[in-house]
């Protein structure tokens, strides 16, 4: 059995990102020997969710909830979409299909196994730079930095740091980024091509206004960037904002204030869902704010309160990379795997999210048993977990009891926006980041 993956793209915002996976759950039908999910929840039917037609124009990107690019796999409860990447300047192209959208993080990773081509090596002191990103269950994915054109939707971001996940060449991960590890290089390890950040921040090193990946006197660099020598010799390394990796939707030329998730409603399961990835933020006819709540978030760590259970969950988030809603509770958890929960019937239960700016708006949600009948369906409006780590009371010194992980799930039915930190937020909203729904 494979344990639940729990990603922490610790450098885009340092919030946990968690993407849970469980192998040959019972009751359901093995897709392979590591099944991607768990939730079989609900029955399965192409009409079990409502559909409008989709947005159009230059700035407008399909995404679905699919099940993932890897044969005989599902990756339950993740949006995916596709990039078009080209060598720099050139017409010299190519779209990789299965990018999964993560509104936790910032910055494009894709697998080099998926590239045709050359790309120019992004080179820190004469070295070449590395990126590393480490998971929570001990996982990681490790590549080099490389420059490239990023197109999508009809924008484009011209000579981007991209990361190129893949195993290098010569020498060994350094233990700094490794740490024991499993190294998720392949696309059943990643179980996507890639993965595309468009979260709050515009690199991937970047919050409150500053990266600590930039030179700070007095500081080392933090275990996000590395300069290795062709046999390896990799140092811990401060990068320049520049040639750090980039949030793709700030180098657009226009809509690069933010982006609009739209998602159609799930009712239970599903065996897809479809919707949009629009650029921008009241930049367009297509994507103005309308009647959308605004939560800014604290500014030391892009997060919200959510009130839950007569507590007041300081460190919440919401996160498309998440494949479920991810929070402390006593709800039974799955036998075969503890990563999700499994009630013996459907739970309906309800929360307050706050902003900093004292916004408030109440969620209706729900939870299923993620151990059900049928192992077809990849979208699931009721999967939930516990939050990893998370026991007792919130507390400055308990902060893994302070999270209410507002995953994919919460994105079926709405149009959830993402301001971007620093760009400008539409007329008469407060300063970026904040979220919007």
């Amino acid at each position: 059995m494979v344990s639940p993956r729990i990603s922490n793209l610790k450098f885009s915002n340092h919030r946990p990102s968690y993407r849970r996976t469980l192998s040959r759950l019972l009751g359901c039908l093995s897709l392979g020997a590591f099944t991607f999910l768990a939730a079989c929840g609900g029955s399965s039917s192409s009409s079990n969710h409502s559909t409008t037609p989709p947005p159009t124009g230059n700035n407008v990107q399909a995404i679905a909830v699919n099940g993932g690019p890897v044969a005989g796999q599902i990756y339950p409860d993740a949006a995916f979409t596709s990039v078009t990447v080209c060598a720099p300047g050139t017409s010299t192209c190519q779209t990789i299909d299965g990018i999964l959208v993560d509104t936790g993080s910032s910055g494009l990773r894709i697998l080099a196994s998926a590239l045709t081509g050359t790309f120019p090596n992004v080179a820190i002191s004469g070295n070449n730079a590395y990126n590393c990103v480490n998971f929570i269950d001990g996982s990681y994915l490790w590549g080099p930095m490389v420059q490239a054109d990023i197109e999508m939707g009809g924008e484009k971001t011209s000579s981007a740091s991209v990361q190129l996940i893949e195993n290098p060449s010569g020498f060994t991960v350094p233990v700094a980024c490794s740490q024991g590890g499993v190294n998720e290089d392949t696309q059943s390890g990643l179980g996507a091509n890639g993965i595309l950040g468009v979260g709050m921040e515009p690199t991937d090193c970047y919050i409150d206004g500053q990266s600590p990946c930039v030179s700070t006197p007095g500081f080392s660099p933090p275990p996000a960037y590395f300069t290795c020598g062709t046999t390896g010799n990799c140092q811990t390394s401060f990068v320049p904002l520049a040639q750090q990796l980039i949030n793709p939707v700030v180098g657009f030329s226009t809509d690069n204030n933010g982006v609009i998730i739209e998602l159609q409603s799930v009712d239970g399961a599903a065996a897809t869902a479809t919707g949009s990835m629009i650029f921008g933020i009241g930049t367009q006819s297509n994507n103005a704010l309308g009647s959308a709540t605004v939560f800014t978030v604290d500014p030391t760590d892009d997060n919200f309160t959510t009130n839950f259970n007569n507590q007041s969950l300081i460190d919440s988030f919401i996160d498309s990379g998440s494949n479920g809603l991810f929070f402390q509770d006593a709800i039974p958890q799955c036998s075969v795997d503890t990563g999700f929960y499994c009630p013996s019937s459907t739970l309906n239960l309800s929360a307050q999210n706050v902003g900093a700016n004292d916004a408030q708006s109440t969620v209706n949600f729900s939870v299923d048993n993620a151990i059900q009948t049928n192992s077809s369906d990849t979208a699931f409006a009721n999967l939930a977990g516990p939050a990893p780590g998370a026991s007792g009371t919130c507390s400055t010194n308990n902060p893994n009891a302070c999270i209410f992980d507002w995953g994919l799930p919460f994105f079926f039915g709405r149009n959830v926006y993402v301001a971007i930190d620093g760009q400008a937020a539409p007329s008469g909203t407060p300063a970026a980041p904040w979220w919007a729904y």
